[in-house]
């Protein structure tokens, strides 16, 4: 008889033991004349549980977690594969609550299939949305994308539909899509998650979008810190034109769409549109000025389709099962679904992904579980490091772009992270500066002299007695605004909200010094 067990291939998941514990249990099986299979999937997203081994039974899935080698042993000794009892026994990996209570549809296959088989994506769902999208016109896709309601995932939130109509309109004999995978905001993961663990999903989204513009290249801008990333998309890449999803002639059509893959140098400012193309072009990353857009001028001077890799990857389920199927989920002007990534200081950090509307709150104790310190949670930043600190009070905020905003925060690309009591905000507020005065491209005054000046004056700040506080405090928001008002991107234009709503909500941390976050 045989048997297959998944072991995680995933970053989180090799970094806590998986390819240890993969070794293990194939010697295990070898030792006890068992014939199993091991496949190495994506992760489920749950963090504290990996490695997460699954092992498969006639009643589904059943999880065991988190293994490390010396539980092999144990493990067949208690007959895992036939779902026996364990001290690390989870149950059906389906129905346990941190997952049966998300509403997965970009990451729907993540953590479920094996991401270097094409017939593995296939047998669930895959390029679906790739053949509905082939029986449509240019026109129809685009307007598909439109009613969705689908916004772009990576900061701005623009509509990507709307994106995708300027490029179509602009008349050009070369067009190209660039997929935005440099991943650098403070606890995110999501883009790492969908190319290691369902990179098919990815390479659909992608080619329905040349489809959609008539662009015939694509590339895929992707952090250099992600070498598993990059392994995991350059075989499903090879994949894929082998079996006739890349190339010349996309699945019988006579419309071409290549893509490949290039790596960034590691700058977070890449992370912005302008300055990836910049950086795709071999140039140094800085910021263009815009207009012109890069949906009418961007690669190479060429109209430019340019999303994230969440929203390239939530564009086949949109074609498969239709526009009013993805806006059905969601609240208001925010549409469908977001994965959120629950990290810092939490009992149960990972991926949870549901429709916008829940609340902060309802994401950090009921999916978090708390503080792992156990401590009172105190502020929350959501969005990277370029994000608003939202303070305890206002957990109860609506998780959508509007709800947001009118708090003075943004969603960004979904990243949460948690801090409790013990957190010295002005310390926070410091870091955040001087990550811009770090990460600043030079390009324009606002943020390269401003973030310094920033940072000097939060020093000054910290060492002043009351009176020298409130005049630098009076500065300090001044050049803030000055950023906001002035810069070219938003790295210049909102590494100032985390200042400010340090000041505005923990004005009290600013009253000392404070020792400078590492």
């Amino acid at each position: 008889m045989s048997f297959t067990v998944y072991v995680p291939r995933d970053a989180s998941a090799l970094s806590l033991g998986a390819e240890a514990v993969a070794v293990a249990i194939a010697e295990q099986a070898e030792r006890r004349g068992l014939d199993i299979a091991i496949v190495r999937n994506g992760s489920r997203g749950m963090f504290w549980l990996e490695p997460l081994v699954e092992v498969v039974t006639p009643a589904g899935r059943v999880a065991y977690g988190p293994v490390q080698p010396d539980d092999v042993t144990a493990l067949f000794d208690a007959d895992f594969l036939h779902g026996g009892a364990h001290a690390l026994a989870l149950g059906p990996t389906e129905d346990i609550a941190y997952l049966k209570n998300q509403q997965r549809l970009t990451f729907a296959r993540v953590g479920i299939v094996d991401p270097r088989s094409l017939d593995d994506y296939l047998a669930h769902g895959g390029y679906r949305g790739l053949d509905a999208a082939l029986r449509m016109s240019e026109a129809e896709i685009v307007q598909t994308v439109t009613d969705s309601g689908l916004r772009g995932r990576g900061g701005a939130a623009f509509p990507t539909g709307i994106k995708w109509k300027t490029c179509l309109d602009v008349k050009a004999v070369q067009k190209y899509v660039a997929c935005n995978a440099d991943e650098g905001d403070s606890g995110t993961y999501a883009d790492r998650m969908i190319m290691e663990g369902d990179p098919f999903v990815l390479i659909e989204g992608m080619t329905i979008a040349g489809i959609a513009v008539g662009a015939t290249r694509g590339y895929i801008y992707l952090r250099v810190e992600y070498p598993h990333a990059h392994r995991a998309l350059n075989a499903a890449i090879a994949i894929a034109e082998a079996n006739g999803y890349l190339g010349d002639d996309v699945r019988g059509s006579g419309k071409a769409f290549h893509l490949e893959v290039r790596l960034g140098g590691g700058a977070y400012i890449c992370g912005e549109e302008t300055s990836m193309l910049e950086s795709l072009e071999g140039k140094r990353g800085q910021v263009r000025v815009k207009p012109p857009l890069p949906a009418i001028h961007g690669l190479f001077g060429k109209p430019t389709v340019i999303n994230n890799v969440v929203t390239f990857a939530s564009v086949p389920v949109i074609l498969d099962q239709g526009a009013a199927f993805y806006r059905d989920y969601g609240s208001g002007r925010s549409r469908g679904t977001l994965p959120i990534q629950l990290a810092g200081n939490l009992k149960r950090p990972g991926l949870v992904e549901r429709a916008f509307g829940l609340s902060l709150r309802e994401l950090i104790e009921g999916y978090g579980g708390g503080t792992a310190s156990g401590r009172p949670v105190r502020a929350v930043q959501v969005g990277g490091p370029l994000g608003a600190y939202i303070p305890a009070s206002q957990l109860d905020a609506p998780i959508d772009y509007e709800g947001f905003a009118a708090i003075g925060g943004m969603l960004g690309h979904g990243g949460v992270v948690v801090f409790d009591d013990t957190v010295n905000m002005a310390a926070q507020a410091r870091y955040a500066m001087e990550f811009c005065a770090i990460e600043s491209c030079g390009k324009c005054t606002p943020c390269r002299i401003g973030s310094t000046r920033g940072v000097e004056v939060i020093d000054r700040l910290l060492a002043s007695d009351n009176a020298g506080r409130q005049r630098d405090e009076v500065l300090l928001r001044d050049l803030c605004q000055t950023m906001v008002a002035g810069s070219l991107c938003a790295l210049g234009g909102m590494a100032p909200f985390p200042v400010l709503s340090a000041l505005d909500h923990f004005h009290e941390d600013f009253a000392g010094s404070a020792e400078p976050v590492n």
